[in-house]
Formats: C-alpha cells, structure tokens, sequence
C-alpha cells in the first residue's frame, strides 16, 4: 500500500476542543500506524484493570485536569502506556468520538502515521502490545454485529490471533475501514 493513500485517507481536521456534555468521562487515545506495509499498535489490558479488563484497545486514557486537551491527553497515556512519544505534528488527524457503554467515557481517537517505532514497552497498566498488520486486520471485520449486543446498533468485531476487538475499539476500526474502502485502499 503506498504510504501516501493511507495518509491522505486518514487525515483530517484536528480539534483539540474539550465538548464535556456532564454526562460522560472525557477521554482520547491514539491509533498510532507504521511501516509501508501499515502495522497497527494495539493493546491487551491485565484481567486486573478496574475498566476494560483484558480488553484489546488503542493507547488512550481519561482527560487529567493537568492536560491542556485532549490531545495532550492521548499523548501523555501513549508514552505511559507503550513508552511512544508521538509529538503533535505527527498527528494527522482524528475519528469521530465513540462513547463507551458501560464506563460511559466519551473518547476522542487521534490518528499518527509514523515511518517506524522504536522498541515499545508495556506499563503495568498494559499485559501486551500488538503489532497487528493493519489490512488483513480490517478485513476481519464482521459482517453481522457482535452477537453478545444484538440489540447496540454500531457494535462489530474483528480478529486478531485468536483474540477479539470489539465496543469501542471496534467501532473506531469500522471508521477506519469506512474511509479506507472510500480510497479504494481495502
């Protein structure tokens, strides 16, 4: 895939604008993509996290008061996390927000597009970090929704080793599919 087509695709206007609506937690992660032929960094949670337990996700937190926006937030939990430091400019664009259902977070995912990674490192708050390359990936989105939530709209699943991304994650994934597949690139 050249480089360049998935940029243009997945590139978009940034706004670091904080929308708190009083009803949900405000948060933002960071879908961060490397390599000419696209890998994807993902994360597995420990079973002992209080939210999203053993879920498979992007790099990401909730807002901290200290953060200047969202963005700042979706930075500092990237390097936190995985040990990546991802400098604005290197940020190309962002999804719609998706909002968690049962935590009831609002998440704002940014998107970076880097050349490479250096070696990562997981934080306790982390079990494993995935490289997962990124078409294949995709094309391992589920026709029908997600049986467990027949009755949530939006809710797909895809597979990675034997291990399934669903909620949230999943439904950035589709945004991304979406615009791909609107490039012709998938």
């Amino acid at each position: 895939m050249e480089f360049g087509k998935l940029k243009t695709a997945l590139s978009s206007k940034i706004s670091t604008e904080i929308f708190d609506d009083g009803k949900n937690k405000l948060a933002s992660v960071m879908i961060v993509m490397y390599g000419t032929e696209p890998i994807i960094i993902m994360t597995e949670k420990p079973n002992t996290m209080n939210f999203h337990a053993g879920e498979i996700s992007f790099p990401g937190g909730k807002f901290d008061q200290g953060d200047n926006d969202l963005l700042d937030t979706a930075i500092r939990e990237t390097k936190e996390e995985i040990g990546l430091e991802i400098l604005r400019n290197k940020v190309i664009g962002q999804l719609k927000p998706v909002t968690t259902l049962n935590s009831r977070f609002k998440i704002i995912p940014f998107i970076s597009i880097l050349d490479n990674v250096p070696k990562l490192r997981a934080n306790h708050e982390v079990k494993t970090i995935l490289h997962i390359p990124l078409i294949p990936f995709l094309k391992t989105l589920a026709d029908d929704p997600d049986p467990k939530h027949k009755s949530i709209q939006e809710m797909y699943t895809f597979t990675f080793e034997n291990k399934i991304v669903w909620g949230a994650s999943a439904r950035m994934l589709k945004q991304i599919v979406d615009l791909m597949s609107n490039q012709n690139l998938i």
